[in-house]
């Protein structure tokens, strides 16, 4: 039975009376389950009143009838963690995530109810393609598009007594890029509400807002404090936050560097003086170098407590202006953001070729002697043809005087390569 085959069904008392017309149906959602239909809202006259689900004697498509008659009934008022079926839910936009962990956008055609455990239910929603029009039965319905209450999640910043927000820790089991597909796809009240939901997941947030296009990136920050984007620029890997840092008006761009710390605004501001197009306008300026003296065993040992992201750590590099013990983590670029200035590139080592190695084979007897590199001036053809030639994953860019300056990932570069348009995955659509 559908929620739309309720509305506007005449309402009447045991006497066969009728008292109104259902208006609406009320349901209390929660975390987890299938939300339970407490009343429906009849309308007689402009008058909306409220029938409990305990005062109800049938309820049907075409005919619901009451055990009270009308002065019985009380006006009807929206109570805390109470939604509307048909106008808060009916012919809007819900996430679905499957059990493969995989999320799209849905329209909600019909809000399908069963009797579970003594109550009608939300058992679910008839999923439609975009074009047709909410909440209208069709005749020639396809159930198979049928989509489980459990796998979806409502939009509900839009209800003014709901108390339920999406549920950060199922949007937590989504890849980043899947969230801002999301984000993308959804309008943008719905945006900002997925954005909201990942709560206290800074990180989370930050590797999303890494995906998002220009336009929700901007979007997103139009009502945060300079103080609030500087932090999120923080937690946002360099060459993705001075990405982001690009898009704001020069004006504010001050006002959200100044909100650094010295450290994090030194990098910055390094960063926006590479053409974006080039490879120092792409590359990270975090890598991992280390003296060639560092035994294979303890190379491992330093990218076990590193905090780069696994894009990131496909290779290391040797630096023979390090050949000394060192300090805390013996690596020069990273989490502590030391500068690299001056630091010469002698050699690189592929983590796989790491992880074979004998414990106690030095990074000098391991390296490449003669790494592949590009300029920080070079262009984009330069740096694809140069990653296709040598198959890398990650590529170094050194500066004039042949210092290592950052590195160039293949992700970065397909995200610089890759149409616009083309960013948004179908199944974030909807179908």
């Amino acid at each position: 039975m559908g929620v739309s085959e309720l509305v506007g069904s005449p309402v009447s008392d045991a006497s066969g009376r009728q008292i109104g017309t259902a208006e609406d149906l009320v349901a209390r959602f929660a975390e987890e389950g299938y939300p339970p239909v407490t009343g429906v809202v009849v309308t007689n006259g402009g008058a909306s009143s409220f029938v409990p689900t305990q005062r109800l004697a049938s309820l049907g498509p075409g005919s619901i009838v009451t055990t009270v008659d009308r002065q019985q009934l009380g006006p009807f008022e929206r109570r805390p963690g109470e939604v509307l079926l048909r106008r808060d839910v009916l012919g809007r936009q819900l996430i679905h995530i499957d059990s493969n962990h995989r999320a799209r956008l849905v329209h909600a055609g019909e809000i399908d109810l069963a009797e579970m455990d003594g109550w009608w239910r939300v058992a679910g929603v008839d999923a439609v393609r975009r074009g047709w029009l909410p909440w209208r039965r069709r005749a020639d319905v396809d159930h198979s598009a049928f989509v489980d209450w459990t796998s979806l999640d409502a939009f509900m910043r839009h209800v003014p007594t709901s108390r339920l927000r999406l549920r950060s820790r199922r949007l937590a089991q989504l890849h980043p890029g899947e969230i801002a597909d999301l984000v993308e796809s959804a309008s943008p009240s719905e945006g900002q509400e997925i954005i909201e939901a990942l709560g206290e997941d800074k990180a989370l947030e930050a590797d999303v807002f890494e995906e998002l296009d220009q336009e929700h990136r901007l979007e997103m920050l139009a009502n945060r404090s300079d103080v609030e984007v500087a932090n999120l620029l923080s937690r946002m890997e360099p060459d993705d936050a001075v990405d982001l840092l690009s898009d704001i008006d020069q004006s504010r761009r001050q006002s959200v560097l100044a909100a650094m710390t010295p450290e994090q605004e030194k990098r910055l501001r390094k960063l926006l003086d590479y053409n974006p197009n080039t490879a120092g306008g792409l590359m990270s300026p975090r890598f991992v170098c280390l003296p060639p003296t560092t035994t294979a065993a303890a190379a491992l040992e330093i990218l076990r407590r590193d905090e780069l992201t696994a894009d990131l750590l496909d290779t290391i590099f040797t630096c023979p202006a390090l050949d000394r013990p060192p300090d805390t983590d013996g690596r020069v670029e990273g989490s502590r953001g030391v500068d690299t200035s001056g630091v010469g590139l002698a050699g690189s080592v592929r983590i796989r070729d790491l992880l074979r190695a004998d414990p106690g084979a030095l990074l000098s007897e391991l390296a490449d002697p003669d790494p592949p590199s590009v300029t920080t001036s070079a262009d984009v053809p330069e740096i694809a043809l140069t990653m296709a030639d040598y198959n890398l994953v990650s590529l170094a860019v050194v500066d004039q005087h042949g210092h290592l300056s950052g590195v160039v990932t293949v992700d970065d570069l397909l995200d610089h390569l890759i149409p616009q348009g083309w960013r948004r995955r179908a199944e974030a659509l909807g179908d």
